[in-house]
């Protein structure tokens, strides 16, 4: 299973993840993915730059690692064919190491351009619509597009990378499992559940592909003062997605999760610096039949420290 680092742009400022990601490939993660959210989930977070302005940086700020988006919605606040664009550029300037990751995204992010949010249904058909013109637009030539969501008129892509952007999307369930499989080409869940994996692959009839999961770490010498920060700054996760995808803004969250206490969150999150019990969760994530596994580093202020510890012993260790 290999291991990447999470640029948590809602956490740090565009300068600093920049410099975390030269540290994070330094450090000897195998990839880096980043999020793309408009709002941060809690204010106590305090952050949410561009992201693909920053990917545009990161690609000059490293050299071996692989990039990606965990994840991208390609259907309110962007428009596919510029998602389609951006992620061609962002191939071109890393020289090929860039994966365009996709979802049906959140309420938080999309809501901001004013059209409203559909239900579930309606946004798996928007994203599915989205992959159509997203893979037209890489196949080279001009394209056009007439979809039950969607428009695009002649459109072509003047800077097509040598290497095609490979596309992977998110899915929580059989749904979106059902639907997605067939036309992309690698999987992203935040659970440790196999059977998402399973039916991924049997539904695209071909042979196993890269599943891609995240996990939340919140590293510290001081475990009190990690448990701390993590239900400051991230117990926003325990709502779990469904939940997560209809709250409009960091007040929904911080309301949603008034009660949730210090010890919820470091039940389901490692705190402190027991590397074994971070190993023992990865491991739940291998044993599921993921072949990445993301880490996020609770913490804008923590990266420095947790990539030190990372280079000098979570990454032999997981790797043991």
């Amino acid at each position: 299973m290999r291991i990447g680092y999470t640029l948590m742009t809602e956490q740090a400022g565009p300068k600093d993840l920049v410099g975390y990601a030269a540290g994070a490939e330094k450090a000897g993660f195998d990839f880096e993915v980043m999020s793309d959210h408009f709002s941060p989930w809690l204010d106590a977070q305090g952050h949410s730059p561009y992201a693909w302005s920053v990917l545009g940086a990161v690609t000059q700020s490293t050299e071996r690692v692989e990039l990606m988006t965990f994840v991208t919605c390609p259907t309110m606040r962007y428009h596919p064919a510029v998602v389609a664009q951006k992620a061609a550029t962002v191939q071109a300037l890393s020289d090929g190491r860039f994966t365009l990751g996709l979802g049906a995204g959140e309420n938080l992010n999309e809501h901001v351009v004013g059209r409203g949010w559909p239900p579930a249904n309606v946004r798996h058909e928007m994203l599915a619509e989205a992959i159509q013109i997203i893979g037209g637009l890489f196949d080279g030539g001009y394209f056009n597009y007439a979809g039950d969501h969607f428009r695009v008129d002649s459109a072509k892509l003047w800077d097509l990378p040598e290497q095609r952007v490979p596309i992977a999307v998110a899915v929580s369930g059989s749904q979106s499992v059902t639907r997605f499989a067939p036309i992309a080409d690698a999987m992203i869940a935040v659970e440790p559940d196999g059977s998402l994996g399973r039916e991924w692959d049997a539904t695209k009839l071909g042979p196993p592909t890269r599943k891609i999961a995240q996990m939340p770490v919140s590293w510290g010498e001081d475990r009190d003062a990690a448990i701390q920060r993590a239900h400051e700054q991230f117990r926003w996760f325990a709502g779990g997605w469904k939940v997560n995808a209809e709250l409009p803004g960091p007040a929904g969250f911080a309301g949603a999760t008034q009660f949730v206490k210090p010890e919820d969150v470091a039940a389901g999150i490692p705190c402190g610096s027991d590397v074994d019990r971070i190993v023992k969760q990865a491991g739940e994530f291998e044993a599921a039949g993921f072949t990445d596994l993301a880490l996020i580093q609770i913490g804008g202020d923590q990266q420095e420290g947790f990539l030190r510890f990372a280079e000098d012993t979570l990454l032999p260790a997981l790797r043991g």
